[in-house]
């Protein structure tokens, strides 16, 4: 299928960025869309642990907002802590294509996906890409795939956060062929994450069939004793919103309790101990109070799963308004170089809240706001805007200030310093 761009314009690659794309095929049961996916690994990790997927959804416009996924300063922070790689595939869905096509691994991307990482492996000098554990998160219809993939490939999946989304469990006539709920399953982390609007508390519309859907899935994997929980975002419908706040906090501490020691092992299991839990209200599951799963005297069957406290009380904060706390600062910028009067900066997000901008000094002095006035539609201000599909928008923004009241000749000494999205600042 020839494709328009950005599809045939994709952002360049080189190292620590790598890509692979492969056209569409033809053969039954393969993937009939070209796809790319491209891969961040850590500058000088000798050996990754794991890997964390961004799935974008369906749909042209979310298929060409992946193109921009492994790039993300936030995500790649997240990644980074734990050895991993970060990878967002792009399929190349015409509009009004069927998603199914793709977001349904069973028809091809399962497996286009394991033969990405066998040849990024080859092409990043990372083999053991090939068989490391994942974390997947996906959006809308890639929460349907990123909860097929776990559903699939349990011993594979370290935690899945499935936003807007969810794969089919029960027969429904005309609809693809339900997945088997098994044993190993039960035991990777979830959270089914979606928006109030979603039909929660707006119960018409064009999303208002996500809460059903989410529902029927958590309940009949937590009946079972599934490791699952729910996130109501009080302030969005089907976009992404604040969810990042949770969602990479959610990861980092299930990768930190899953993550072998060695490549080769078996995942971890999730400890019991320090299990929290709340029970779930049907109608309104923004109403709970979390406590530890030993203290739960209501069936765990109908309680949302956490797994440790910091998590649970964060939740119970997003399930309010979105604004979780940090009181930890973002890592200070690095490489900061002058050439003539344009300043270029290196930095890295601060893994709970990300990069919301850099504040530069002259002489010690307040001198510019970078960018000037954040921007992003739809949650907290970012440094590198975000789209609908909670990737950065194109083109990517520079770390890179002109200090246009700069005197020729004369000496100045200039000072950066990184601001996360909750307002809290970096060393210079």
């Amino acid at each position: 299928m020839a494709q328009q761009p950005p599809y045939d314009k994709p952002l360049p690659v080189e190292p620590p960025y790598y890509r692979v794309r492969y056209e569409a095929s033809t053969q039954p049961a393969e993937l009939i869309y070209p796809v790319s996916y491209t891969v961040w690994i850590p500058p000088g990790l000798k050996t990754l642990r794991g890997l964390v997927v961004h799935q974008h959804g369906c749909g042209e416009g979310s298929c060409k907002s992946g193109v921009t996924g492994a790039f993300d300063l936030h995500w790649q922070a997240l990644a980074k802590k734990h050895d991993c790689a970060l990878m967002s595939p792009v399929y190349e869905q015409p509009e009004k294509a069927d998603c199914q096509m793709w977001c349904d691994p069973r028809n091809g991307s399962d497996a286009t996906f394991l033969k990405s990482l066998s040849d990024l492996g080859t092409q990043s000098g990372h083999p053991e890409l090939a068989t490391v554990p994942w974390a997947l998160w996906g959006h809308s219809g890639g929460g349907h795939w990123v909860g097929a993939m776990s559903l699939l490939h349990p011993d594979r999946v370290a935690a899945a956060w499935l936003r807007s989304g969810v794969p089919p469990i029960k027969e429904v006539e005309g609809k693809p062929k339900p997945y088997s709920i098994s044993e190993l399953v039960l035991r990777v982390p979830m959270m089914c994450n979606l928006g109030t609007q979603e039909g929660v508390t707006v119960r018409d519309g064009r999303f208002a069939g996500v809460w059903p859907g989410v529902k029927t899935f958590f309940l009949k994997m937590r009946d079972q004793g599934g490791l699952v929980g729910v996130a109501v975002d009080p302030l969005t419908s089907h976009e992404c919103g604040n969810q990042r706040y949770l969602a990479i906090p959610w990861i980092d501490a299930c990768l930190a309790a899953r993550l072998p020691e060695r490549n080769g092992e078996p995942l971890k299991d999730m400890s019991n101990e320090l299990a929290w839990v709340a029970a779930l209200n049907a109608d309104d599951p923004t109403i709970a109070s979390p406590v530890p799963a030993a203290k739960f005297v209501e069936a765990l069957a109908d309680s949302v799963w956490f797994p440790n406290e910091a998590i649970a009380k964060a939740w119970a904060r997003y399930v309010k308004d979105t604004a979780l706390i940090d009181m930890s600062p973002p890592p200070a910028p690095t490489n900061l170089r002058v050439i003539g009067n344009q300043l270029t900066w290196q930095a890295e997000a601060d893994v709970e809240s990300g990069l919301a901008g850099f504040v530069i000094e002259r002489d010690g002095k307040f001198l510019a706001n970078i960018p000037e006035k954040g921007k992003n539609p739809f949650g907290r201000p970012v440094f590198q805007n975000l789209q609908y599909s909670d990737t950065p928008s194109q083109p990517l923004v520079e770390m890179r200030f002109t200090d246009m009241t700069a005197e020729a000749g004369k000496k100045y000494e200039y000072q950066v310093i990184s601001v996360n999205t909750t307002g809290l600042s970096s060393h210079p």
